[in-house]
């Protein structure tokens, strides 16, 4: 070897070394032709959702001490939004909206969907509201199974609300009632929550994420307390809030303490996502946790006893540790479910911090690697048959962000995807001392105290565009959001998808922090869809067959639509992801060949948790159907 080389060599391989990081972590950019070809396929129409900001608005809470010197990273969440029908009816219309520049929980007329009702709060009158509460979410369930829609509404600083709909009435503030979901109400910091059938007894339960741990005033200005924390580690942190899941009794929900084990009871989740994997007929669950390793929760459970088993997946001689489904150290703060590959099985996907030159995770594309009985039989077995192809799918990086949601806006029959992004918007980039942070001993960053400052004019990724990534002929997403004027820079938490104004286009509503939220009215020239508004009987005899009465959202009943393309699969669980709820309807775009007649088999649980299944051949169109205890499937006209 020369001499030269001999002597720097070390500088060579470290350039070298440089180099192909450099190379491996710049993103490549689809053509402007192409990225013009994908986004002419879509067009939406912005409707502003609450007022602007006031010049001497606020954009930081109240903190307790502990957390002083970084309440800008404490008052960076708190935007919800969700679709639902506060009317009593089947079409998702009406929009639930957390606005934290005001912590108002406000329910409205989607807008294009007219007047229909005058906009009001959700107010938990007669109930302790301490001045350190604040709502993060809110999620419509039929709580008390009367076929009317309630909402939760979730909290930092208390246990979350049950608002009941009184029925018959309409739409205002008196016609719901607060009701405490826990008594006494207790001090939880909530960032997520989901439902589903967890036992299989025929009733929605609920799961709640939780942050900060139990207990922790967090914007109480007057708290000195050992649970104002922070994280004890960057990548495996389990000093958070619990997790927590409530049967469902009828009118009421009780906690089944036990539901999870001990080592996945405690961490820092920021989103939940419910989907039945291998087809067994009880939704698994997948915890996205801030700070540490996200899983994936098998679900045991039968009717009346809760039990989960974690899955890992497959670590191959290619593949990071940290993109190892249940093995990852990074950032989890939102999942979504959808077919990637067409394949009949739903696939995962996960959205991280991925911002370049800062902190560069990587999102998560899981994708199964085998069908729906071999993920069935990994999952039994403890593992999770699932590869992350993030990379390869185009999807792996997008900036800070939150939630992510998969729908098909221009019924082609594939799926787009979007992801919110953002964290603190300010003047003074922050990033260098945030890296610093990163780097410290994880007995450093529990202390808060210890912590960089982070107030006022602080940036940290805060104008990060949302994302609207769609497939390209190569089979690699593109993100045209931007071209579509979806991208805005406003920091975002959540989006809520849905088709407003039953014209057979998806809608959206993105929750925005510290600034007016928005939805986005679909106006592209899309092609045929099936719609599915799936119902089963409520009221005091949900068992009875034939029997006529309300009805509410059939949650956890799938469908598979038979397609000129091929089978493809959804399932009715809306309440996935952070702080964004989707309309509980089921949505496929049938493409330029849709058919006269669709067939469609449909599997759901009654009631009384028996399992039917059905088939029925359907025309295009929205369909309302009643999902009959004995079996039968009915439409309503």
């Amino acid at each position: 070897m020369r001499p030269f080389v001999r002597r720097h060599l070390t500088r060579i391989v470290a350039l070298f070394g440089c180099a192909l990081v450099f190379a491996v972590t710049v993103v490549p950019s689809a053509s402007s032709t192409e990225q013009a070809a994908l986004a002419q396929r879509f067009s939406f129409t912005a409707h502003a959702i609450g007022p602007e900001n006031a010049p001497d608005g606020r954009r930081v809470r109240p903190v307790a001490p502990a957390y002083d010197q970084i309440r800008s990273w404490i008052s960076s969440v708190g935007a919800g939004t969700a679709l639902f029908a506060a009317d009593g009816g089947a079409v998702s219309h009406d929009l639930c909206l957390v606005d934290p520049r005001t912590d108002a929980v406000t329910v409205s007329p989607a807008p294009a969907t007219g007047d229909r009702y005058r906009p009001f709060t959700l107010v938990p009158t007669g109930l302790e509201m301490p001045s350190y509460a604040a709502p993060m979410g809110c999620l419509p369930v039929d709580a008390d199974e009367d076929g009317w829609q309630d909402v939760i509404v979730y909290y930092w600083g208390r246990s979350p609300v049950t608002f009941l709909r009184q029925p018959g009435t309409a739409p205002a503030a008196s016609a719901f009632h607060a009701r405490e979901l826990v008594t006494p109400w207790q001090v939880w910091n909530t960032n997520a929550a989901t439902i589903g059938d967890f036992d299989g007894d025929g009733q929605v339960d609920l799961v709640f994420g939780n942050y900060f741990p139990d207990g922790a005033r967090v914007l109480d200005p007057g708290a000195h307390q050992p649970e104002l924390v922070m994280n004890d580690s960057l990548s495996h942190a389990a000093n958070g809030g619990t997790l927590r899941l409530f049967r469902s009794t009828g009118d009421h929900f009780t906690e089944a303490p036990d539901a999870f084990a001990p080592e996945v009871r405690t961490g820092w989740t920021l989103a939940l996502g419910a989907q039945d994997l291998g087809g067994g007929g009880l939704p698994d669950l997948y915890v996205a946790n801030d700070f540490g390793p996200d899983r994936l929760l098998v679900n045991n459970s039968t009717p009346g006893h809760l039990a989960f088993t974690t899955a890992r997946g497959e670590r191959h001689p290619a593949t990071p540790k940290s993109k190892v489904l249940g093995n990852d150290s990074f950032k989890g703060m939102g999942v979504a479910f959808t077919d990637l590959d067409r394949t009949g099985v739903p696939d995962i996907l996960v959205s991280n911090i991925t911002e370049p030159y800062a902190l560069q995770e990587s999102n998560f594309a899981f994708v199964a690697t085998g069908d729906r009985g071999a993920v069935a039989d990994g999952l039994r077995r403890g593992e999770a048959p699932y590869d992350d192809r993030s990379e390869e799918l185009g999807l792996s990086r997008s900036g800070w962000s939150w939630d992510v949601k998969a729908a098909d806006f221009d019924n082609a029959g594939i799926d787009e995807v979007m992801q919110a992004t953002g964290f603190v918007a300010g003047t003074t980039d922050r990033w260098a001392q945030l890296q610093e942070t990163a780097m410290s001993n994880d007995l450093v960053l529990s202390h808060p105290g210890l912590w960089p400052k982070f107030t006022e004019g602080t940036e940290l990724s805060g104008h990060n565009r949302n994302t609207f990534f769609v497939r390209g002929t190569d089979g690699k997403y593109v993100d045209v959001a931007e071209r579509l004027g979806v991208g805005t820079d406003a920091v975002s938490r959540a989006f809520a998808v849905g088709d407003v104004d039953s014209d057979g286009r998806l809608d959206f509503a993105v929750a925005n922090q510290w600034a007016p939220s928005t939805l986005y009215q679909n106006t592209s020239p899309a092609g045929a869809f099936l719609g599915l508004r799936l119902r089963r009987p409520a009221g005091p005899n949900p068992c009875a067959a034939g029997a006529k009465g309300p009805t509410s959202p059939a949650i956890g009943a799938e469908a598979e639509v038979s397609t000129p393309g091929g089978a493809r699969l959804q399932e009715l669980y809306p309440a996935n992801g952070h702080n964004g709820v989707n309309a509980p309807d089921l949505h496929f775009g049938l493409g330029d060949q849709p058919g006269s007649a669709i067939g469609v088999r449909l599997t759901w649980r009654d009631g009384c948790g028996h399992r039917h299944t059905g088939s029925v051949a359907l025309p295009p169109g929205w369909h309302e159907l009643r999902l009959e205890p004995d079996g039968t499937i009915k439409e309503d006209q």
